[in-house]
């Protein structure tokens, strides 16, 4: 079978991408490179995909509707994973009209091309962002996301909403991946673990929003992997489901943990939270467990570790 990835030299497309490779599928991978941050670091992350002959490379912006339909009509594939997207809470804020056109226009195109060429199954991947700071905890898929703070979560939402109504009206099935605060090596550089892990090996000051009490359902890649491998499995129509740790970790025990995997104690500078965070996420994965047969292995202190050692390479 082959599979279209969008997104394939980001974090989690490049380890999907492997995984696929690895498991005998033929891979459309689909990458602008875009200067978010270094496109070096994602050139490195298909190292091991470009030297596969089942992987085909295709540098094209999600939002350039003609190559993508000359690759679709070229490549001929079964399924769609839609990872590409533009991430970051506080860069939305920053300039919302990218986001918007990104993650919602863009999402638009390939379902409108899904739908054009027969794609059996579309996997959209979306985030725990959209559950803003709701109320209820953990977070569950019957939440009515009326709390979204920020025009990332926004933006991911609105997706969300096109992929149901290509589903309603065109009959594409689907299934919404919410995922929960992802880690792990080829991680982005503006998150938490790469920043945190630099820091204390340079003896450097790490930036630390809030008092260290607001937390996050940390979920390891090669688990969202599993996941989304899983989900390739299933003939359902449509689905939105949760893939977190279903464990909330405070900031300040994130902290600990990468000092305790360092040997090395970190300096905090505490700053006020930042505009657009939320206070926690925690994901109920009752229906990933029943549905796809999911549940996370990987523990967050090995993670962790794993983490931590794969950005002291650098």
């Amino acid at each position: 079978m082959k599979i279209l990835v969008t997104g394939c030299a980001g974090f989690i497309g490049s380890h999907l991408t492997d995984r696929l490779l690895e498991e005998g599928f033929d891979v459309v991978g689909v990458d602008d490179f875009n200067d978010y941050y270094d496109p070096k670091i994602k050139e490195q992350n298909l190292q091991s995909a470009k030297k596969n002959r089942q992987f085909k490379l295709c540098r094209k912006d999600v939002l350039d509707f003609t190559s993508l339909e000359e690759i679709f009509k070229k490549e001929k594939p079964a399924k769609v994973v839609h990872l590409a997207a533009r991430a970051g809470v506080r860069a939305s804020i920053e300039n919302p009209l990218l986001y918007a056109k990104v993650n919602v226009a863009g999402t638009v195109h390939l379902l409108k091309l899904s739908v054009d060429f027969g794609i059996k199954q579309f996997i959209f991947g979306s985030s725990s962002s959209i559950y803003g700071n709701t109320k209820r905890i953990p977070f569950s898929e019957d939440d009515i996301c009326d709390s979204v703070i920020s025009p990332y979560g926004a933006s991911k939402r609105s997706a969300e909403f096109f992929v149901e109504s290509f589903w309603k009206n065109y009959h594409l099935k689907s299934i919404i991946l919410r995922f929960f605060t992802v880690y792990g090596p080829r991680g982005r550089p503006d998150m938490a673990p790469a920043l945190f892990t630099k820091a204390i090996l340079n003896k450097e000051e790490l930036t630390q929003f809030g008092n260290g009490s607001s937390s996050r359902d940390y979920t390891y890649v090669d688990d969202i992997v599993n996941g989304i491998i899983k989900t390739l499995e299933q003939d359902l129509d449509f689905e939105i489901i949760n893939l977190g740790n279903n464990n909330s970790i405070a900031l300040r025990d994130l902290i600990k943990a990468i000092e305790k995997v360092m040997g090395k104690k970190a300096k905090i500078n505490e700053v006020p939270m930042q505009q657009g965070d939320v206070e926690k996420t925690w994901a109920n994965i009752n229906k990933a467990k029943y549905i796809l047969g999911w549940q996370p292995g990987v523990k967050f202190v090995d993670g962790m570790k794993k983490t931590s050692e794969y950005f002291c390479q650098f």
